[in-house]
Parts: C-alpha cells; sequence; structure tokens
C-alpha cells in the first residue's frame, strides 16, 4: 500500500473519532450543567470541556468566556477550530474522497451522507438545546455507522489495520485526557474525594466515554474514584480503556509488521506501553501520582503516533 494511501485511512479513523469523542463532551457537559449548583458547586464545567479537548488556548483567544454557547460554538461549528466536528467531518471527508477505491461503499456513504446533512443542514448552527441534542445525536450515529461498516465491510488486509490504528490511537489519547483533566484540574482543592461535587463529574466523565452503565456491571457499586480509573485505565473489557486501546494497537502493527515482513520501533514502543499498562495496578498509579502516570501515557501515545508517521506514513 501507498504511504499515502495508508495516511488518509489513519487520519479517516482519527477524525471520525475524534469527532464522536467531541459529541459525547458536549453532551455530558449539558448534563452535568443542568444540575442545581449546590451540587456541581462553582467549577466552570464548560472550561473543563475545553481543557479535556485540548482547545483551552485557542478558545480564550477567540472568546473571553467559557459559557454554554461560546463553548457549543467553539467545539462544535467554529471554522476557526481545527478540531471542531465541523472540521472533522469535513477532513474527513477529504481524506475518504483520496482513499475512495480503498473504502467500502458502506463507509463511503456514512462519509459522505454526514457532510451532505452537515452543509443542509447544520451549516448555521443550532439554535435550542432541542436542536443541539438532534446534532451530537448525528454525529455520534455518524461515527458508529462508519466504525461498524468498517468492521463489518473491510477486508482484514492493510487497509483495515491501518484504519483501525488510527482510531485506537485517537480513543487512548481522547480518555487519557478525560482522566487527566479530572485529577488535576477538574476538583477544586476544596472538595473532598467523594463529595457530591466528586460524585457528579465522575458520573459525566463515565458518559463522555459511554462507561457509565458498564461500570455498574462491572463492579456494582456507587461511584469510586479508584474504581473509575482503574476501569478507564487497566480493565480490558473496556473498548475505551488505556488497556484495551493498547491490546488492538499491538495486535494491528504486528499483523501489519507480518504482511510487509518486517517488525519495527512502532511495534515495539506499542508493546512497551501494552506491557507497562499489564503490569500496572491502581494502587502503584495512585502512589505514583494518577496526573504524572496520565502525562507520562499521553507523551508516550503520540511519541507512538510520530513512529507510526515515520516508519509507514511517509
Amino acid at each position: 500500500m501507498l504511504s499515502r494511501t495508508a495516511e488518509n485511512l489513519y487520519w479517516l479513523a482519527r477524525y471520525v473519532e475524534r469527532a464522536e469523542y467531541l459529541a459525547r463532551t458536549i453532551d455530558a457537559t449539558l448534563r452535568v450543567t443542568a444540575l442545581p449548583a449546590a451540587y456541581i458547586g462553582k467549577t466552570n464545567e464548560w472550561d473543563s470541556a475545553l481543557l479535556t479537548a485540548g482547545v483551552a488556548a485557542s478558545f480564550y483567544q477567540t472568546y473571553e468566556e467559557a459559557n454554554e454557547h461560546n463553548v457549543v460554538d467553539y467545539l462544535s461549528f467554529s471554522v476557526d477550530n481545527p478540531s471542531s466536528i465541523r472540521n472533522c467531518i469535513e477532513a474527513a471527508r477529504l481524506n475518504s474522497r483520496s482513499v475512495r477505491t480503498a473504502l467500502t461503499s458502506e463507509m463511503w456513504d456514512t462519509i459522505n451522507s454526514a457532510w451532505i446533512e452537515l452543509q443542509a443542514v447544520w451549516s448555521k448552527g443550532t439554535s435550542t438545546r432541542e436542536d443541539l441534542a438532534k446534532f451530537l445525536r448525528f454525529v455520534q450515529e455518524t461515527s458508529l455507522r462508519f466504525d461498524g461498516s468498517a468492521y463489518r465491510t473491510m477486508l482484514r488486509n492493510d487497509a483495515y489495520w491501518f484504519s483501525r490504528l488510527g482510531l485506537h490511537l485517537e480513543r487512548a489519547d481522547n480518555t487519557a485526557r478525560i482522566l487527566d483533566v479530572k485529577y488535576h484540574v477538574l476538583l477544586p482543592e476544596e472538595e473532598h474525594v467523594g463529595g457530591p461535587l466528586d460524585f457528579y463529574q465522575w458520573s459525566s466523565i463515565l458518559r463522555s466515554v459511554s462507561a457509565l452503565t458498564a461500570y455498574h456491571w462491572v463492579y456494582r457499586e456507587t461511584l469510586k474514584p479508584w474504581l473509575v480509573a482503574d476501569l478507564l485505565i487497566l480493565n480490558g473489557t473496556l473498548p475505551r480503556s488505556l488497556a484495551s486501546c493498547y491490546d488492538n494497537l499491538v495486535r494491528n502493527l504486528d499483523q501489519i509488521g507480518v504482511a510487509y515482513g518486517r517488525q519495527g520501533p512502532a511495534q515495539r514502543h506499542a508493546r512497551g506501553i501494552r506491557n507497562r499498562l499489564e503490569h500496572s495496578n491502581m494502587n502503584d498509579i495512585f502512589q505514583h501520582g494518577v496526573h504524572e502516570f496520565i502525562q507520562e501515557f499521553i507523551t508516550d501515545n503520540s511519541r507512538l503516533g510520530e513512529i507510526i508517521t515515520k516508519q509507514y506514513l511517509i
């Protein structure tokens, strides 16, 4: 496969996954801000949404206040935000056009119809909460349709494996950033772990990764920070956990290595991260510091993206 084709497939999957992640983040933030002030305290949940998305600095170059209208507009529709949902869908379509012959008809139809609907229905944004809810559902359903189409219709060859690399690398980065914002920024110093504010923020985090129901299935307990962290970091049965993402990254990189007849630094780096996750436990992570652990993971995950690019995409 040409490196350019592999790159387009890789970034197509990343953009679709990023759009869904932003939609889930906005939806979860809306749920928290709908609670009485006594439950959510003095924190600005829209600030935390910007931090989770990694666009706080660029946001304040355009807006003065992080409120619902400004943040929703910036994360969803702003042409000035490279990572807005609008720009992610447009970038996904541009990449899919470049590799049209490498996609199945179902995958192409999903991306193209989403782009058409974006232009026809959502070009002016949303004016009501009801419209916003419909838009967020549209984005999430587009991602689910695309991911389902890829899983059900693609040949298990290098095109599929590069697409999955992009998806799981992006998913791991998103999950890690959510946890990092929670532990390092979100909970004010005067609030204690396990308080009302803490409970609703953890609920918001689990909703943003579609894991609230999974948490209760696995632990059958009320929300506890160390169990939520265990689920999102170490539990390989949760599709969005860091452990699950790296199981898939290692598997797909190994398949690419077998198909191309050689292993390389990407395979070794991914195995190193997976091995560290496999040999970690929550007691050690909390003792070392969750923020430090997650920051190290984000750096290593970003490094893997750079290695994959150098090894296969240029």
